[in-house]
C-alpha cells in the first residue's frame, strides 16, 4: 500500500509539471493585456508610457522564459501568484470560493448515485422490461437536457406552485448546514440528474453483465435467494466500473459549474474563473486550472483506493 501510495505521488509531480507549463504558454499566447484592460476599465484613456510603466510594475516586461522560471520557482513552495487585477493572492482568490463550488459538486454527486445505484440495478436486472425502457428514458432525457435550462425550470416550479425560492448568500456548513442545503438544493438537483444519467447506463451495463458471470450461476444453483445474490454478489461486481465513472464524473464536475453558479448566483470558481476571463488576469486562471488539476489526480487515487475497500481480489501495489 506505502509503496503504491509514493509511486502515485511521483506520477503527480510531472502530471502537474506538464499541466502547469502547457497552460503557462498557451495563456501567454492568447490574445488581451489585463494592463489595457485595467487602464480602460473606467473610460480611461492611457499613454503608451502609462502602459509601459504598468507592465513594468507587473512584470509583465520581462522575456517569457523568464516569467516561467518564476512561476516555476514560485509553484515549488505552492505560491500561485498575485492576481494582476485585485493584487490578492491568487490562492487567495480561489480558495474562498472553491467551498461553494466543492459543496455544490458533492451533493450534486450524492443526488445522482441516490438515483442512479439503485435505477441502474433494477433496469440492469430486469432488461427488457416496461421498467427497464422507461429507466432508460429517464436516463436519456436527461442526458439530453441541458443543466442550467433544467435548474432554471425547477426553480421557476418551486417559486410558481410553492412560492419558494432558495435564501440568497453564502451559509456555512459548519454554523448554518440547513440554509446551506436550501441554497444548494436546486443546483445540485439540476446538475445531479444530468450526471445520474450517465451513471444510470453504467450500472444497467455492468449489472446485465455480472448477472450472466459463473458466480451467480454458482449461488443461484447452491439455492441461494435472488435478493441476496443481488445484494452480495452482482451489487458489489458491478460497482467497480461505475465508482469509476463517479471519480472522473465528480472531479470533471467540479470544473463545469460555470454556467450553473451563473444561473443560481453561487460565488463559486466557475464565476471568479468567468471575471478572471472577461479581465484577462491569466494568472488567476492558470492557478484554477492548477487547482482543478490537483483535485483530479486526489479523486482518481482515492478511486484506485476505493477499489481494495469494495473487491478484497484488487491488491494494490
Amino acid at each position: 500500500m506505502l509503496s503504491f501510495i509514493g509511486r502515485r505521488l511521483l506520477l503527480a509531480i510531472p502530471t502537474l509539471l506538464g499541466v502547469a507549463t502547457l497552460t503557462f504558454f498557451m495563456l501567454n499566447v492568447l490574445p488581451g493585456d489585463i494592463v489595457e484592460t485595467m487602464l480602460r476599465a473606467e473610460g480611461g484613456n492611457p499613454t503608451v508610457e502609462l502602459v509601459a510603466a504598468e507592465r513594468s510594475r507587473l512584470g509583465l516586461d520581462r522575456p517569457l522564459v523568464v516569467q516561467y522560471a518564476d512561476f516555476l520557482k514560485d509553484l515549488a513552495t505552492f505560491d500561485l501568484g498575485h492576481s494582476h487585477w485585485t493584487g490578492k493572492p491568487v490562492s487567495e482568490e480561489i480558495f474562498s470560493r472553491l467551498p461553494v463550488t466543492l459543496q455544490v459538486a458533492a451533493l450534486s454527486m450524492i443526488v445522482a448515485i441516490l438515483i442512479a445505484i439503485p435505477l441502474g440495478t433494477i433496469a440492469g436486472i430486469y432488461p427488457g422490461s416496461i421498467v427497464d425502457y422507461a429507466i432508460r428514458t429517464f436516463a436519456i432525457a436527461g442526458m439530453a437536457l441541458p443543466s442550467f435550462w433544467f435548474g432554471m425550470v425547477v426553480a421557476l416550479a418551486m417559486l410558481w406552485y410553492f412560492n419558494w425560492l432558495p435564501p440568497l448568500g453564502t451559509a456555512s456548513f459548519f454554523t448554518d448546514p440547513l440554509t446551506l442545503l436550501q441554497q444548494l438544493i436546486l443546483p445540485a438537483v439540476a446538475v445531479g440528474y444530468r450526471y445520474s444519467a450517465i451513471l444510470i447506463r453504467m450500472m444497467r451495463s455492468s449489472v446485465i453483465e455480472t448477472m450472466h458471470e459463473d458466480f451467480v450461476r454458482t449461488a443461484r444453483a447452491k439455492g441461494l435467494a435472488a435478493a441476496t445474490i443481488i445484494r452480495r454478489h452482482v451489487i458489489p461486481n458491478s460497482l467497480l466500473p461505475t465508482i469509476t465513472m463517479i471519480g472522473l464524473e465528480f472531479a470533471l464536475l467540479v470544473g463545469s459549474l460555470v454556467v450553473i453558479e451563473q444561473v443560481f448566483s453561487l460565488n463559486g470558481i466557475g464565476r471568479l474563473f468567468i471575471e478572471s476571463v472577461s479581465r484577462s488576469d491569466f494568472i488567476v486562471i492558470q492557478g484554477i486550472v492548477l487547482v482543478l488539476t490537483v483535485i483530479f489526480i486526489v479523486v482518481n487515487f482515492l478511486v484506485d483506493l476505493a477499489y481494495a475497500v469494495i473487491d478484497p481480489r484488487i491488491q494494490l501495489g
